[in-house]
């Protein structure tokens, strides 16, 4: 049974299981929009990601929680804003020894106790003890890595390129498992991933089966096979050619994932689901979040905008859907083709929103990262950055600021430097409005405050990390 919580509904519907579909979610780690091709991106080839696209459902407006990798996958994963429970910053502190509530019922949860076989393969990034163990939150199988990224190979081998020092061997915090074994894997990740998850089809093709393929890359470290990196042998910068290479690991993962799919004849009763966590990382200094401005860490639009993707033949006709919608939404999504009416209070099913452009999910979309702020409708984007008392010189090789002991406050010393912009008109966030539209900026301003008066909850971790950047002639820290 599942984890009671007073807040939540869940009752599963009595169906036939053909009228449930299989669901298959493959999330990228650190994909930049930029990075692929149904977007706009030029540099790197995506094929299949783009036949996902252009035989689906592209989002246009897709957000992301957060701008850092674990409270972005706390909030998808539990279709809750993660400050409702807690997990609001990467747990850089305790990180073996704590994890996500082990009270939140996750998607894992809601698909098992509606019938679904479900299998993990990838990265976790939400606690290591068996509380938080996939296994323990609804996963039948699990196959990845615990910690919030891995080596992908040696790099001494000769067929791989790699930027950077590397240690040859994963110890037991960074390594594979295999359910809750640690196991050695010796070819690229990437590829051992995605014949995990194929084996998962061919072997659960019979069942309605949910399959969360969690992908390392191209999170660092930049590493590639030549298998990969020979498609790009034209970029002569060696970083930029390993990363290109690693996203098209990514592509291909997605082509052998649709093939397994269509040989075994579930093609056509199976919503694929294409995503990231967050933006692309400014600081390998080789991606792309183009046309937006900003990176992972950062809660400009480069830092939280995501691709997404339904792709499901003969259900879902080739479309964009133009209005913001959030990984938050996968949950309630997810939920209604299982014939479950579970539901939590952020989550919206996208199903019915898709025949109609002119209704709206979400009035707003909120943002949480103390101090930092930010909320957005329709049009508008309030979002606030406190102040640094720290120069962007002080940055260290991991372009971040050594936090106190206790770990950085919740607060803006300093105070805040205030941005509204015009999401419309400027997608890229060039020209704070914040001056001359001081009404927009005290109605966000109050929805926010109402909404962060809903989730009062401290987060579980201390906020360990931090960076500095310049913001319209400021210096601001950003706190993930």
């Amino acid at each position: 049974m599942l984890r009671s919580l007073s807040v939540f509904v869940l009752l599963t519907l009595s169906s036939a299981a053909f009228a449930q579909p299989n669901i298959v979610f493959i999330f990228a780690d650190d994909l930049g929009v930029g990075d692929v091709g149904a977007y706009g991106g030029k540099t790197i080839n995506t094929p299949n990601i783009d036949a996902l696209a252009a035989n689906g459902v592209l989002f246009e407006q897709a957000y992301a929680t957060h701008p850092v990798c674990s409270p972005s996958r706390a909030g998808l994963m539990t279709g809750r804003y993660q400050q409702r429970h807690g997990w609001e910053f990467n747990p850089a502190a305790r990180i073996e020894t704590s994890g996500m509530d082990a009270e939140q019922i996750t998607l894992a949860d809601v698909l098992k106790e509606s019938g679904y076989a479900t299998s993990m393969v990838g990265k976790w990034h939400l606690g290591y003890l068996p509380q938080f163990h996939p296994l323990n939150r609804g996963f039948d199988h699990y196959f990845g890595v615990l910690a919030g990224g891995s080596i992908f190979i040696d790099q001494s081998r000769p067929d791989v390129e790699s930027v950077g020092n590397w240690p040859s061997k994963r110890d037991s915090s960074k390594g594979v498992y295999d359910g809750h074994k640690l196991i050695e894997v010796e070819d690229y990740l990437t590829d051992v991933f995605t014949d995990r998850a194929v084996d998962f089809i061919k072997q659960k093709h019979q069942a309605p089966f949910f399959l969360y393929l969690s992908h390392t890359t191209p999170h660092t470290p930049l590493q590639a096979t030549k298998k990969y990196t020979s498609r790009y042998q034209h970029i002569t910068n060696p970083a930029a050619r390993i990363y290109a290479g690693m996203v098209a690991s990514l592509d291909d993962s997605v082509g052998a994932v649709v093939t397994a799919l269509r040989e075994t004849n579930q093609l056509d009763n199976t919503l694929i689901v294409f995503s990231s966590d967050n933006g692309c990382a400014g600081y390998i200094q080789v991606c792309s979040n183009a046309p937006f401005k900003g990176f992972k860490r950062h809660h400009n639009e480069g830092g939280i905008r995501v691709p997404l993707i339904f792709s499901w033949p003969g259900q879902l006709a080739a479309s964009t859907y133009p209005h913001m919608v959030s990984l938050l939404d996968l949950m309630a999504t997810f939920a209604g083709l299982a014939k479950s009416t579970y539901q939590t209070e952020d989550s919206v099913d996208l199903m019915p929103y898709l025949s109609s452009n002119t209704e709206h999910p979400h009035e707003y979309l909120y943002w949480r990262s103390s101090p930092t702020r930010a909320i957005r409708d329709q049009r508008w984007k309030l979002l606030q950055y406190a102040k640094s008392p720290y120069a962007v010189t002080e940055l260290d090789s991991a372009r971040r600021i050594s936090p106190p002991e206790a770990g950085w406050p919740r607060n803006a010393p300093k105070g805040y430097l205030t941005m509204l912009y015009d999401l419309q008109n400027d997608p890229g966030e060039r020209t704070n409005l914040a001056t001359t539209h001081p009404e927009t900026v005290l109605r966000l301003q109050s929805a926010f405050d109402q909404w962060n008066r809903e989730v009062p909850r401290q987060s579980i971790l201390p906020a360990q990390r931090s960076t500095v950047i310049e913001m319209h002639g400021e210096t601001v820290q950003l706190i993930f």
